[in-house]
């Protein structure tokens, strides 16, 4: 999707390092040794007696799925291969060796009580098609839209125009444009786009000073909290909700829009937060900038609807618990439109994110399987859940988070750990006065999110590290601040809404 967005060439360039990197001689053996681990791995795990796991009843679709859990786990990590194809690969693994429509040899012949429950296939496929999956469709639509009426350009300019000319008020203007602009456009693309509009400031700039910086590491710091104010800002806050809204799970009917009544004022916050720490660290030597973004919002018939409708779905995702109108129902609004008026064409569709869709939908078969073949209730009962101390779990939780999110994606990092910590929420009673599961699952959303240390957490990172003109030191520095600000704040505003029943 990211051809129709302002920036593109950042993003290609981008993606064409990340691809000559993993297909570099010096990087060949380390990447063989690595895939050699995680297949090693696989079959040590799929081959071994099930009595060794320790888990009591265990069967062999169960001892399957753990096989695949932990291959999975260790190809993100070692990002062998990119993400989403690990996602379509885990999912291929599960549909032949698990599924009620697997090859012949893996369940035929096999008494029953030892084979376990096969996963209905099914199941397996409709992650492609996921309700959750289709909002995210819905998000993509929107910005494809946006952009091809310069509707983004128009919304930046207006945005802007009230922080005037000097440099700190400016630099707040772009927090805040991008922080919204992320809320319903992915971080990538917003970061993007924002950067393009900053590239001309950045060189009028005075070339010792250091508000430059400060103003080149505002963007991903900005895309990355702005990303937490809805659920369709980035895929580990859809991947925590669908685990919250699950009729068949816990099924707490969180809204779009409640979602963004808890999480708006927060990510309000840890703006101005950062805002506060890139002026302390990166004071500007030029106390005026003015700037210039090109560009006009088109006014023929068809970007008028598109305009209309763009704060139409706005609105009934906010309202969508008062309107009975689910909000991945209001997602096929602007799809539907779109297509009706041939604002999006054959072509705007094959410029999806699909990847972004494929690697969410691997993460949700990796829940399907571990619900369906039994292996949640069976850790249930092996794991002592509630003896440990909910105190614990929940700094745990979120230190293991942040930590993985630095390092590999952060839809990976909530692709492996939310089906997990779904299962201990759910079956530790003390949590309950902590705010319950949703301080668990909500909180590895906002840890995935915070993960921004390094130039290889976040694509938005990377875009502005290639800027040149920030150091690592800087971005290390950055974030690990709001990281640890972000986590403390984060879960204290969990617990406080989750023990008084606010959430």
């Amino acid at each position: 999707m990211f051809k129709n967005f302002r920036g593109f060439d950042l993003v290609e360039s981008y993606q064409q390092s990340k691809m000559a990197k993993r297909l570099s001689d010096a990087n060949l053996m380390s990447k063989i040794t690595r895939l050699a681990i995680s297949a090693i791995a696989l079959i040590v795990l799929w081959a071994m007696p099930t009595e060794c796991f320790g888990i009591e009843g265990l069967t062999l679709v169960e001892q399957r799925t753990i096989a695949i859990f932990v291959f999975a786990t260790l190809m993100w990590v070692f990002n062998v291969i990119s993400a989403w194809t690990t996602s379509v690969f885990v999912i291929v693994l599960l549909l032949f060796s698990s599924s009620d429509s697997a090859l012949w040899f893996f369940h035929e012949g096999i008494p029953s009580e030892q084979l376990g429950t096969l996963i209905s296939y099914k199941s397996l496929l409709a992650c492609f098609a996921d309700p959750i999956i289709m909002l995210f469709i819905g998000g993509f639509i929107l910005a494809i839209a946006a952009t091809k009426t310069g509707l983004d350009v128009m919304l930046a300019r207006v945005m802007l125009k009230p922080f005037g000319t000097q440099s700190r008020f400016v630099l707040l203007g772009f927090i805040v444009v991008t922080s919204v602009f992320s809320m319903f456009l992915s971080n990538t693309a917003t970061a993007a786009m924002m950067l393009t509009f900053l590239a001309p400031v950045l060189k009028a700039l005075p070339a010792d000073g250091k508000g430059k910086i400060g103003l080149a590491l505002s963007i991903p710091v900005a895309a990355n909290i702005g990303g937490m104010g809805t659920p369709i800002g980035t895929p580990p806050n859809a991947i925590a909700l669908k685990y919250l809204n699950d009729p068949e799970g816990l099924d707490l009917g969180i809204g779009f829009g409640e979602w963004m009544a808890f999480m708006i004022p927060f990510t309000i916050v840890l703006a101005l937060i950062s805002w506060v720490l890139l002026l302390k660290l990166f004071p500007f030597k030029q106390k005026t900038i003015v700037l210039e973004i090109q560009g006009e919002a088109k006014k023929d018939w068809r970007s008028i609807i598109v305009y209309i409708i763009f704060a139409l779905t706005v609105l009934l995702w906010v309202l969508d618990k008062y309107t009975g109108v689910n909000s991945n129902v209001v997602a096929m609004l602007p799809v539907g439109v779109f297509c009706l008026i041939g604002v999006i064409t054959r072509r705007d569709l094959e410029e999806i994110s699909w990847s972004v869709l494929w690697m969410v939908a691997g993460g949700f078969a990796l829940g399907v399987a571990l619900n369906q073949t039994g292996l949640a209730a069976h850790l249930i009962q092996a794991i002592p859940f509630n003896t440990w101390s909910p105190v614990i779990v929940i700094i745990g939780s979120g230190l293991i988070c942040y930590a993985m999110a630095n390092f590999i994606s952060h839809t990976a990092t909530a692709t492996l750990l939310v089906p997990i910590l779904a299962v201990v929420g759910m079956n530790m009673d003390a949590l309950n006065g902590l705010g319950g599961v949703s301080t668990l699952l909500i909180g590895v959303a906002i840890g995935s999110s915070l993960g921004m240390v390094l130039p290889i957490s976040t694509p938005p990172n990377a875009l502005a590290h290639a800027t040149g003109l920030i150091e690592q030191k800087d971005m290390v520095k950055v974030g690990l601040v709001m990281g640890i600000i972000g986590l403390l704040f984060g879960y204290t505003m969990l617990i406080f809404l989750g023990s008084s029943g606010l959430l």
